[in-house]
């Protein structure tokens, strides 16, 4: 739990709630104060935007404890920015080797450029494959939901390639036979899109680390982000539970505070109840991993109850506030949008539950 952090975690964590209080909370029409290319910049001098980086790139590869803090607290304000504090990680791009490091890998380091990761596929379609001709690839298949992919530059794209197996390919999206066949919003407001890959040729350097190895990279990257899902989460659990706080003590129209009624009471304490577990989960299982254990059954618990307890949460505060919450620019009627897209990004929360059971009934893995 944060109790336990040491003097120079206290001091990050005061760091990035001088930050949110300087640059990121919104004035009264719901606006932060400062544009996303200025937040930017500030994160730059504080420090704060080369922490998801790593060190061969200038960045401060920070632990996960320091990520966890640093992410809960900036979220505590519930910020309308909040990505444009932390720079591109490298995700599965950092293991990238040869003609790929200064061709993307540097450039999307200095944000240069953007990428995206093309994972899923529709039901209907054979696997995106690639045959080998000489030095090139040759790529056949469809991406039904590209992360990011609406103004990405490249694709980190998993790829079937005949006789290695499945392998992670960079394909930029400039490339002949590269197709977008739609763009689309999520209810949380990002950007993305679906592929098409018609003998699309790539060369074979391409292949981000080895091939045939790419579907544990995909899946390192998907996991990698449930703890940046659940410390989000968590920062904007306290973000409601102050709001509801100071509505609940505020006095309605017969003067009474909202909050003397036992039916409130009882589910702002239920509230607080899920936020204390969310944020003790959440601390553990950082620190499990920077023990270098293997936390990937606790990470996806870790998501899986997060993601749905910050739903509960936002839901709940909208039904106490009232109808007013309802508005479209309301903060809760906005976070509620947000946070409902976690329950499937990253793995589903029953696909993750079934993925726990797998992990301890088959494979002996998960702790309580």
């Amino acid at each position: 739990m944060p109790e336990f952090l040491d003097p120079d975690q206290l001091a990050l964590r005061e760091k990035c709630h001088q930050f949110a209080e300087d640059h990121l909370v919104q004035n009264i029409t719901g606006q932060a104060t400062a544009t996303r290319d200025e937040i930017i910049r500030f994160a730059k001098e504080a420090g704060i935007y080369r922490m998801t980086q790593p060190k061969a790139f200038g960045g401060l590869e920070s632990s996960q404890i320091e990520l966890c803090i640093a992410r809960e607290a900036l979220a505590s304000y519930n910020p309308n920015k909040l990505g444009a504090c932390f720079g591109p990680s490298p995700g599965v791009l950092g293991a990238a080797t040869g003609p790929l490091i200064d061709s993307h890998l540097k450039p999307l380091m200095n944000g240069r450029i953007r990428c995206s990761f093309g994972f899923t596929e529709p039901d209907n379609v054979s696997p995106t494959n690639a045959q080998e001709d000489g030095d090139l690839l040759r790529i056949n298949g469809q991406k039904s939901y590209v992360t990011g992919g609406e103004d990405a530059d490249f694709i980190n794209t998993l790829v079937q390639i005949e006789g290695k197996g499945p392998s992670m390919v960079v394909v930029d999206t400039a490339c002949p036979g590269v197709v977008i066949e739609e763009k689309f919003t999520s209810l949380d407001g990002s950007h993305h899109a679906a592929f098409q890959f018609k003998n699309v040729e790539v060369p074979k350097s391409n292949v981000i680390g080895s091939a045939g190895k790419g579907l544990p990279k995909a899946m390192k990257q998907i996991g990698d982000t449930r703890l940046l899902f659940a410390a989000e989460a968590s920062g904007f659990a306290l973000w409601v539970l102050a709001l509801l706080k100071d509505h609940l003590q505020s006095k309605d129209k017969s003067g009474t505070a909202r909050g003397n009624k036992e039916v409130v009471r009882w589910q702002y304490a239920n509230l607080r109840i899920k936020a204390y577990a969310l944020r003790s989960m959440l601390y553990r299982t950082a620190r499990l991993a920077d023990s270098g254990e293997n936390v990937v059954n606790e990470a996806m618990a870790t998501k899986v109850f997060a993601t749905e307890a910050i739903g509960e949460m936002v839901d709940t505060a909208i039904q106490l506030v009232g109808g007013v919450a309802l508005v479209e620019n309301h903060p809760l009627a906005i976070l509620y949008k947000k946070v409902r897209a976690w329950r499937l990004a990253e793995g589903a929360s029953d696909v993750l539950r079934l993925n726990i059971g797998r992990g301890i009934l088959e494979l002996g893995k998960g702790r309580i």
